[in-house]
C-alpha cells in the first residue's frame, strides 16, 4: 500500500462535487446529462451541481403538480416536455417555490433564491433551444424577480477591536468554551485576524496550505472562485497572528492526508467552512446581539474600510477577487451615497 499523500483542498471539493453530481444526475431524465457536457467546459463542478439541484426541484415539482408529469417518474420524462410547458408554468413554478414543503420540511425562497433557481432554468432551457432540440423556449419569457436592495451588514471599528480582544481573551465565553479557548486562542486570533486583514473568503481561508504563506513578501496564495489562482498581500498584524499560530501548530501532528493545511481542527484535520462560520458566530455574539456577522460580513468589513481608506473601486475589486467592478460598486455605492450626503452641507451659501 502507497502512502496517501496530503489533499489538496480545492481538488478534493472538486472531486467530492463530480461524485455528488452523479447522484443527482440518477434522479433527473436522462436527456439533461447532455445540458450539463455542454457546460463543463466554462463551469466549475460546484456550479453546475447548484445548477443540478436547482432543476431537480423544477422536475419534482412538474412530478407533484402537473396531470401530465405526475404519471410517470421524472427518470422516464423526455425533452419533448419541455416544449409542453407555457410561460404560465413557469410563473406557477416560481409562486410555488416561495414556500412549499418537502420531506416534513417547510422550504422558502426569497426574491435571491427565486431568481437563482429561476436563472438556472433559463440556462437549461437555452441550451435546448440554441441546438435546436426545443421549439418554444418560455423560461426566456419570464422576468427574473426583482430583487431588493439589502443593507450591507459590517462591524463598525469599534467593533472589530472589540472583537478581536474578545477572541484574544475569552471574555464572556461560558467555562466549557474557555477549556477549548485554552487549546484554539491562537489559531482563532490568527484566523480572525486573516480574514478581518483580507477579506478573503471563507473558502479560500480553509483551502489555505502552510506553504501558501510567504513572509518575505507578506503575501497568501489563494484558490479564487473559478479556479484561478491569486496573491492577497497582508500587514503586521496578520503577520504577527499567523507567526504566534504557525509556532503552536508546528507541535501538533495533523491527520494523514491534513499535513499541508495551514488551520487544523480540534481533531487535527483541516477545518472546514461549517468551523469557521460557528467560531465567527461564537465570537461575534458576544460582540453585537443587533447583528448576524458571518465570515462574509468580516470580507464586508474588510471592503468597506479598504474603500473608506483608499476611495479606490477599481483596488478594492481587484483585491477582493470580483471579476466586475459592478458587483463592488452596488456593494460599497452606500459609501458614496453617505460622502454625497456630506457634500449637501459641504458649502455653505450665506454666513449666518
Amino acid at each position: 500500500m502507497g502512502v496517501k499523500t496530503p489533499e489538496n483542498y480545492h481538488d478534493e471539493q472538486n472531486k467530492q462535487n463530480i461524485l455528488k453530481m452523479r447522484m443527482v444526475l440518477d434522479t433527473l431524465p436522462p436527456f439533461c446529462r447532455s445540458f450539463f457536457r455542454g457546460i463543463e467546459q466554462y463551469t466549475s463542478p460546484r456550479t453546475r451541481l447548484a445548477y443540478a439541484y436547482d432543476i431537480r426541484v423544477f422536475f419534482e415539482y412538474l412530478h407533484e403538480r402537473n396531470s401530465v408529469c405526475s404519471k410517470m417518474d421524472i427518470t422516464d420524462y423526455k425533452v419533448s416536455i419541455l416544449d409542453r410547458l407555457t410561460r404560465e408554468d413557469i410563473e406557477e413554478y416560481l409562486e410555488y417555490i416561495s414556500l412549499y414543503e418537502k420531506d416534513g420540511k417547510e422550504i422558502t425562497n426569497d426574491e435571491k433564491g427565486r431568481s437563482r433557481k429561476l436563472s438556472s432554468l433559463r440556462s437549461f432551457y437555452n441550451y435546448f433551444f440554441q441546438h435546436e432540440i426545443i421549439e418554444k423556449n418560455p423560461a426566456s419569457l419570464v422576468p427574473l424577480p426583482k430583487k431588493h436592495a439589502k443593507e450591507i451588514i459590517r462591524l463598525e471599528p469599534n467593533e472589530v477591536a472589540i472583537l478581536l480582544d474578545q477572541v484574544e481573551n475569552g471574555e464572556k465565553l461560558t467555562k466549557k468554551e474557555l477549556e477549548y479557548h485554552k487549546k484554539t486562542r491562537l489559531r482563532d486570533v490568527a484566523l480572525l485576524t486573516l480574514l478581518l486583514g483580507t477579506g478573503i473568503r471563507v473558502s479560500e481561508c480553509v483551502g489555505l496550505d502552510v506553504t501558501d504563506i510567504d513572509f518575505d513578501v507578506n503575501g497568501i496564495k489563494i484558490r479564487r472562485k473559478g479556479g484561478y489562482e491569486a496573491v492577497v498581500y497582508f500587514g503586521d498584524e496578520v503577520e504577527n497572528a499567523l507567526l504566534d499560530y504557525l509556532e503552536q501548530r508546528k507541535h501538533v501532528i495533523p491527520v494523514q492526508g491534513h499535513e499541508n493545511a495551514l488551520f487544523l481542527s480540534m481533531q487535527n484535520r483541516r477545518m472546514a467552512v461549517r468551523s469557521v462560520e460557528n467560531l465567527v458566530k461564537k465570537y461575534s455574539s458576544r460582540v453585537t446581539t443587533l447583528k448576524k456577522i458571518t465570515p462574509h460580513k468580516l470580507r464586508s468589513t474588510y471592503g468597506t474600510a479598504l474603500y473608506q481608506e483608499t476611495n479606490d473601486i477599481y483596488l478594492v475589486a481587484d483585491v477582493l477577487g470580483h471579476k466586475d467592478v459592478n458587483t463592488t460598486r452596488k456593494h460599497y455605492a452606500a459609501q458614496d451615497d453617505a460622502r454625497r450626503r456630506q457634500a449637501a452641507n459641504a458649502v455653505r451659501l450665506r454666513e449666518d
